[in-house]
């Protein structure tokens, strides 16, 4: 009799083994879109076999757990790749946008009104007398004043732009910090109860993935409570256990956005803008600091264009307009809070008078065109990084390395895209859900459920036998 009850026993524990697989595979085809999912199993193993004199019987199959499919080392190959791709992505996207500033194909850019500009002295020198080649000044400065305003302002808006992702970024990454936090506590609840926190691990590991897309980072696993704990940077310990702290952005005048760190609430703070050399937030960093290209090229306008004003004011000063008097400033350079391109203006004077535009180098002298042509030469003249360029020359070269820069980041990006498809792609085949696998699965666990019925009914057809020897 035990052994039809042994019987009864191992087709219900087959039903159940049947119905938890159903599950399982049914919870993986629900997730086929999930981000981050990684398809589990159900583990079945040999229950303990019982022994019977010389031989041991068999007592059916158990559930070992229900685990998921998943390859630490790469999804770690994974994010840190991430990393590397957001880093280029964004800096890419960063340096395109410059050269939309300093396009010089489709409107008439820096480099063509600097040319404007001095070959309307070039005109003035070969008709000097007449005050047609003096409008052409005037219109070809007001010209070149507002493309160098207008570059400057576009890269002004890149810098805020700039500053503004990094806000944002780090209010993504404070958010990423709590939810991780949150699901550390989870996992050890589950898990210290002896459970499997699979779907709360596959979260926690896409948000670390996440992270990793914002910032350089690194992490570890405690082995005891499973807990993660995150360090941005360096130093700033972003989640310990199931805590997690905040890291926010103040601008700083001369060294623009700056990353800070709180050890505590209220307690010490740290800047570490330094320490992000990564994820989209370092390339943001890195392209909008100081030293970064944005402000650069920022820097190079405001510096040619205070050298041709203050070159131009030198010479013709020393030169006399059409009413024989001597030369006054070209470019208004007397601005309270000093030179700068947003204050960048022609005299007043001149604005209202061409005639003021001086072309001689002597009074009463009809025909003369000296000072007229040593401003076009200007053009030519070694003025520029320690007089080492002329203004066309300075110019290109900087926007030279800016296309450079911009055709190295997206040539590494391609080839970084490639490499975290490939591993992306591998990952699929592992930790993936194949909706052909899982519907065949179905069938075999359905097909096994009804089996375990079949014995059941079959022990419960013997024990009717046994029952009916005595009647």
């Amino acid at each position: 009799m035990g052994k039809i009850h042994g019987l009864m026993d191992i087709g219900r524990r087959g039903m159940m083994l049947s119905q938890t697989a159903l599950n399982t595979t049914s919870h993986n085809i629900a997730n086929k879109s999930t981000e981050g999912y990684s398809r589990q199993r159900a583990d079945i193993v040999t229950n303990p076999a019982i022994d019977e004199g010389r031989y041991r019987s068999g007592t059916g199959a158990r559930l070992g757990g229900i685990n998921r499919v998943n390859n630490p080392w790469l999804e770690k190959q994974i994010e840190q790749e991430g990393s590397q791709f957001s880093f280029l992505d964004s800096k890419a996207t960063a340096l395109s946008g410059l050269e939309n500033v300093i396009n010089e194909q489709n409107v008439e850019g820096i480099n063509a009104s600097i040319s404007k500009f001095f070959n309307s002295f070039r005109d003035l020198a070969n008709n000097p007398e007449s005050a047609v080649p003096r409008t052409q000044v005037r219109e070809a400065a007001t010209g070149l004043i507002g493309v160098l305003q207008s570059a400057k302002k576009q890269i002004d808006a890149a810098t805020v732009g700039v500053a503004k992702s990094i806000e944002s970024g780090l209010d993504e990454v404070n958010t990423y910090g709590q939810e991780i936090a949150s699901l550390n506590d989870k996992i050890l609840n589950v898990e210290i109860s002896g459970g499997q926190a699979n779907d709360e691990r596959d979260r926690r590991d896409l948000l670390v993935k996440k992270l990793s897309e914002k910032m350089n980072i690194s992490y570890a696993e405690d082995p005891h409570t499973g807990m993660v704990n995150v360090t941005a940077g360096k130093t700033a310990v972003l989640v310990a256990g199931t805590s997690a702290t905040r890291i926010y952005t103040t601008q700083s005048e001369f060294d623009g956005p700056r990353v800070i760190y709180d050890l505590s609430k209220g307690g010490t703070a740290f800047d570490v803008t330094d320490q992000f050399t990564g994820g989209s937030i370092g390339a943001s960093l890195a392209v909008g600091g100081p030293k970064g290209e944005i402000n650069q090229l920022g820097q190079h306008i405001e510096d040619m264009a205070y050298n041709i004003a203050n070159e131009v004011n030198k010479v013709h000063q020393e030169g006399y307009d059409r009413y024989n008097r001597g030369g006054v400033q070209f470019f208004d350079m007397s601005h309270p809070a000093g030179f700068s391109v947003e204050t960048m203006s022609l005299n007043k004077d001149i604005m209202k008078d061409v005639g003021l535009i001086a072309a001689a180098s002597q009074p009463n002298s009809p025909g003369d065109n000296n000072v007229a042509q040593v401003i076009q030469n200007l053009q030519f003249q070694k003025i520029m990084g320690d007089g080492q360029y002329t203004f066309d020359n300075f110019y290109n070269s900087k926007v030279g390395e800016i296309g450079l820069a911009t055709k190295g980041t997206i040539s590494a990006l391609d080839a970084q895209k490639n490499t975290l498809d490939q591993l992306k792609n591998t990952r699929e085949s592992i930790s993936g859900v194949n909706l052909d696998e899982e519907a065949s699965k179905m069938i075999e666990f359905q097909k096994s459920f009804e089996a375990s019925a079949k014995m059941i009914r079959v022990a419960d057809e013997m024990f009717d036998t046994v029952l009916n020897l005595k009647r």
